[in-house]
């Protein structure tokens, strides 16, 4: 199953039955609000935190995600999920009131295709039959813990991007209809010795390059292989400089196949400076749009690329440099 030095071949191909994505007001008024299952008006979803209002989130994707499977919450095995609050409590407790076995992970934005891919470990091993895999972010709750609270209304600089209020969950099984996850590369962590909060798509972008240079490698594949190649959230500063520098590592990746979830996610004349960021990110454009696309048959082979900034609060004050990694996942119809 593993081939080339990072890289696991699914041979069992594990079916995405069903996925689902849910919003917040400011998505509601973004380019892809057509591929969200719930968008909702209020940023708090009614609860007196905001922190409770990425739970519930992340609860009606799973819910909404078992739901379309035709399933109930005691025919899945495993629940693998992450999000950006300490302790990644968003997932823990959404596990909490699913009541579905837990496994809790931490790549920060990268945890969407982190969970996917070991999700498919999973299924493909039969050590579980029906695995839901997922990941959140919330805005408010976000730059609070990692930037400053809203209430404070800095300024912020055009290199800094939106945290997505997002919820995204897949399903994945030994059996069904739906595209299948085929492969999966396992990133590994890089610092180019960057520190800045505000420009994290600058500081994420090599460890895109390196993971999507592994992907290639150990396939044997080129580019033109998938119809799509999407970064989780690089943000416009942050995908240029992946361009560039697999340009210049001699990946030639057709402008037309190469995006990023967080340039996806919202419209033009939407103020998210750089773009979308967060797991929410690339958890609702793929688990949304991507899946929707690939079920009306306009997308038959795409490459998700996840990327995470590994840094806290703690590591920041104490002037540490942020490192940074890519988990990419290949889903085929």
């Amino acid at each position: 199953m593993l081939q080339g030095h990072q890289t696991w071949v699914f041979k069992a191909e594990p079916v995405i039955r069903s996925s689902a994505a849910v919003g917040g007001p400011f998505e509601s008024k973004g380019a892809l609000a057509g591929d969200f299952d719930i968008l909702h008006e209020d940023v708090w979803l009614g609860q007196d935190s905001c922190e409770k209002a990425e739970k519930k989130m992340l609860e009606q994707a799973c819910e909404k995600a078992i739901d379309k499977a035709g399933m109930k919450k005691e025919d899945v095995q495993f629940f693998l999920s992450g999000d950006l609050m300490n302790q990644i409590i968003s997932s823990s407790f959404a596990a909490r009131t699913l009541g579905v076995p837990y496994l809790g992970l931490f790549g920060a934005c990268s945890s969407s295709m982190e969970g996917l891919a070991l999700a498919a470990l999973i299924v493909n091993s039969k050590a579980g039959e029906n695995t839901l895999a997922a990941a959140s972010s919330h805005n408010v709750a976000v730059e609070k813990q990692f930037r400053y609270p809203s209430e404070y209304g800095s300024q912020k600089p055009p290199t800094a991007q939106w945290t997505v209020t997002g919820a995204g969950a897949a399903l994945l099984s030994l059996n069904g209809e739906g595209p299948r996850v085929t492969s999966a590369t396992i990133g590994r962590v890089i610092d180019m010795g960057l520190s800045d909060p505000f420009n994290m798509g600058t500081a994420m972008a090599p460890a895109a390059v390196d993971t999507i240079q592994a992907h290639f490698r150990d396939l044997k594949r080129e580019p033109n292989y998938y119809d799509l190649i999407a970064t989780g959230d690089l943000g416009r500063i942050g995908h240029k400089i992946a361009g560039d520098l697999l340009d210049k590592h001699g990946i030639k990746i057709p402008p037309a196949i190469f995006t990023d979830c967080g340039i996806l996610i919202y419209k033009e004349d939407q103020p998210v400076m750089a773009g979308g960021s967060g797991c929410g990110c690339s958890a609702t454009v793929t688990y949304g749009h991507f899946l929707n696309r690939m079920r009306k048959g306009e997308l038959k082979r795409i490459l998700i690329v996840a990327t995470g900034a590994l840094m806290s609060p703690l590591s920041y004050q104490q002037k540490e440099t942020i490192p940074c990694i890519a988990h990419a996942v290949s889903i085929e119809m």
